[in-house]
């Protein structure tokens, strides 16, 4: 394998990945408005890999090829990650204001988790979730932990509408709502300005024209229903339960992914207005961006001992990561530089990676890094 930059430090495994549905902004029409709340997304994901309740009864992990169903009357029958007598670590992903005090143990123990589960709420934006990921490694191989549970939620249905103003009281003219999805999720702090507007600056930069990022978003949606619809996802998705608010109605279970659901309409989103610049340049629209929504995820990590005392199978081994960060308008390229750094850490040839996620917002940034690292769009 050559040398890695955790080459020398125990190694770390991931044991189990599970995930909710990716629900849809404000929930289908055929379901109820109201979106997924957080607390909802990770009682499926942390039921799953429920740590047992006595510490000195360990629960036996399934092989990966034996992910049990998730069913909200029995959950708590289920537990595909053992229980660490030491220093268990939650992190997660915040999703925007209004969700009390540290909303990773108010998942991990609305979950059923030990009240003793040590819990860290990461705020990086969409970074979270893998920074998270790296550090519930770092925890391990500096052997503070054996058995670390990482991942993220965010329920953008849920994000509440603020009146700035309130506290202080407003003596003369009319009050603004402010809306927290847009003021807190996808405005840049520095410029003020939506980051949609970043995307087109840098479909400017790298000359990236709106009929290449049409053409993605149709191959990426296409791929994304072709999964759901043939099953690939199913092991990893926990069904999710969502509660009806109209008295005597049954809950929801809402099993795949919701807006792959959907048709997909190419000459429609072809044919879409540009979302941020309107005066006939813009080239970013609603289709060829990531839409607004709904979802969790979490992955357990062990340590090599934790492994083999529990008769555990891998389904990965953690062999590096890496940060960058450049101008704050820019961060639609920082995979660019991030990527690079990661193979190198990990110790890793380019040529000898099957598959790469660039996870952002705006079919631009997957084209633009792509361009800048000569990546293969078949991977």
């Amino acid at each position: 394998m050559g040398s890695t930059g955790t080459s020398g430090l125990p190694p770390v495994y991931i044991v189990s990945a599970v995930r909710t549905p990716i629900g849809q902004f404000q929930g289908k029409p055929d379901r109820h408005p109201i979106g997924f709340t957080y607390h909802q997304m990770y009682e499926p994901p942390l039921h799953l890999m429920q740590q047992v309740k006595y510490p000195d009864r360990m629960a036996q992990q399934l092989p990966s090829s034996e992910y049990l169903p998730y069913n909200p009357k029995t959950s708590k029958k289920y537990s595909l990650a053992m229980s660490s007598p030491q220093k268990p670590l939650a992190n997660f992903l915040p999703p925007p204001k209004s969700l009390g005090q540290n909303p990773a143990r108010q998942c991990a123990l609305n979950a059923g988790l030990l009240n003793s589960t040590i819990c860290t709420t990461i705020n990086k934006v969409c970074a979270s979730s893998a920074k998270s990921v790296i550090l519930a490694a770092q925890t391990i191989m500096t052997g503070t932990a054996s058995c670390v549970v990482a991942g993220g939620t965010e329920s953008m249905s849920n994000v509440p509408h603020y009146l700035p103003t309130l506290r202080r009281g407003s003596k003369y003219g009319n009050e603004t709502l402010a809306d927290g999805l847009l003021r807190d999720g996808l405005t840049d702090a520095y410029s003020h300005e939506h980051m949609g507007l970043q995307a087109e600056e840098c479909s400017r930069d790298h000359s990236i024209p709106r009929a290449a990022q049409d053409d993605y978003a149709i191959r990426s949606l296409q791929k994304a229903q072709h999964a759901s619809q043939s099953g690939i996802f199913a092991k990893e998705i926990c069904p999710l339960e969502v509660p009806n608010p109209a008295r005597g109605k049954p809950p929801t279970l809402v099993e795949k992914d919701e807006k792959p659901q959907l048709p997909l309409n190419e000459e429609k989103l072809r044919a879409m207005k540009p979302a941020f610049i309107t005066d006939g340049s813009g080239t970013v629209t609603a289709p060829n961006a990531s839409p607004l929504s709904d979802g969790a995820a979490a992955l357990v990590l062990v340590s090599e001992p934790f492994l083999k005392a529990h008769d555990l199978k891998p389904l990965a081994r953690i062999l590096g990561w890496a940060d960058a960060a450049q101008a704050p308008s820019k961060f639609t390229t920082a995979p660019s530089l991030a990527i690079p750094k990661a193979l190198s850490h990990a110790g890793v040839a380019k040529e000898d990676v099957a598959a790469y996620e660039i996870n952002e917002a705006f079919a631009v940034v997957a084209l633009a890094n792509l361009k800048l690292l000569g990546l293969d769009a078949g991977k």
